[in-house]
């Protein structure tokens, strides 16, 4: 049963009040089926198509691509889409002062799971297409909500994955991740890699009865950060706050005893790549580099990555969706550390800025919020960008 969708904080709260936790541990991952299916069935009375399409790996979560479409085949343009990921972050509720999937506000500002990170811009995205009619439009408007971003952005490696003519390309794009409503055009990306060495394990009081993992690891740790010093010194882009790659040294693990040779170590690196610099590159001249400097060690090693790397973000400067944010919001585009989903948008023939009304700095910790000053001129500013790219 379809509904119209109700005044936009009733909006917010109804959003927020659904769990949709996304984690790398499955006793905390959650659907996020009552997310989608709520906008969709605001969205349809407002004369939207709607598309609920399930993760072919994780039926249990499913994309949304709810389109208005122009009532004349000829209209101009390839129209405006509003993109925002459903999902959540887990969460301490020891630690919030109110309930997490309650909206409630305090002090001027509205505090829940998702409002600044980002499940409130969804609410706004719709309220900015509210009255619209399908005879105003000479190109499509379309609301993206999608699934799993934070534990692995699977909704848009879903997306991106799609062969042919995808229905989204051409089009302009507007990702509502916190930015304080300034516009972001580029972004780092990030890649985690294990490395692991195998030796022999044996009794310490004979190091020919083993071969130690450790001390081959030691030229590893040596190798990799000559590396890092030379990617920094290779790569530069000064429109970041730290504008050369960093690699960090996170995790280090090896052995089980002091009297015994270490059989087994491995090493977990970060890399947050700049725009141009390609995974599958480094991961190969990462793996060239420590084969050559292991060659006189009889230790197998193996570099496997953690995750399927996020690559970076940088759409052009001149694109007009950058100038048009620029324009709206009087803010210059700037580059950020965080990743979003604009480079599998990308992948589909998107160009996007990310731009929406939450702060990055409250994102991901307790008491959450959203100042409540910042919705109206949200939902003027979305509409504004809707004018531009889909109106008469």
């Amino acid at each position: 049963m379809t509904r119209s969708p109700p005044p936009l904080r009733e909006m917010m709260a109804a959003i927020i009040a659904e769990p949709s936790v996304s984690s790398v541990d499955p006793a905390l991952d959650q659907s996020n089926r009552g997310v989608v299916e709520l906008l969709a069935e605001w969205l349809e009375p407002m004369g939207f198509t709607c598309a609920i399409e399930p993760l072919p790996e994780q039926p249990h979560k499913a994309n949304l691509i709810a389109t208005l479409h122009p009532e004349r085949p000829d209209a101009g343009g390839n129209g405006l889409v509003l993109s925002g990921h459903t999902d959540t972050v887990p969460f301490n509720g020891d630690l919030w002062t109110s309930d997490p999937f309650v909206l409630t506000e305090r002090d001027g500002k509205l505090h829940g799971l998702g409002a600044s990170d980002m499940k409130s811009f969804l609410a706004l995205a719709v309220e900015a297409a509210r009255g619209l009619r399908a005879g105003e439009l000479r190109a499509p408007l379309t609301l993206l909500a999608t699934a799993d971003e934070e534990s692995g952005m699977d909704g848009a490696r879903t997306l991106a994955a799609k062969t042919g003519n995808h229905a989204l390309a051409g089009c302009a794009a507007v990702i509502g991740e916190p930015t304080a409503n300034r516009p972001v055009h580029v972004h780092k990306g990030i890649m985690m890699e294990a490395i692991h060495i195998a030796g022999r394990s044996g009794h310490s009081s004979d190091p020919h009865l083993g071969r130690n993992a450790l001390d081959a690891m030691a030229a590893v740790l040596d190798e990799i950060i000559g590396w890092r010093a030379e990617l920094a010194e290779r790569y530069r882009d000064d429109r970041f706050e730290i504008p050369y790659p960093t690699l960090n040294l996170g995790h280090l693990r090896g052995g089980d005893n002091p009297n015994r040779i270490c059989g087994q170590a491995e090493l977990q690196i970060d890399i947050r790549t700049l725009p141009g610099m390609v995974e599958t590159d480094l991961r190969s001249e990462l793996g060239e580099r420590l084969r050559r400097r292991l060659a006189e060690r009889a230790s197998d090693l193996r570099i496997t990555p953690l995750f399927p790397g996020q690559p970076p973000m940088a759409t052009p400067a001149d694109a007009e969706i950058v100038r048009v944010a620029e324009r709206l919001t009087g803010h210059k585009a700037r580059a950020v550390a965080f990743a979003t989903e604009a480079p599998y948008l990308a992948q589909l023939g998107v160009e996007a800025v990310v731009l929406g009304p939450g702060d990055i700095a409250c994102a991901h910790q307790p008491d959450e919020h959203l100042p409540v000053d910042r919705l109206e001129p949200t939902v003027r500013l979305l509409r504004q960008f809707i004018g531009h790219f889909c109106l008469h």
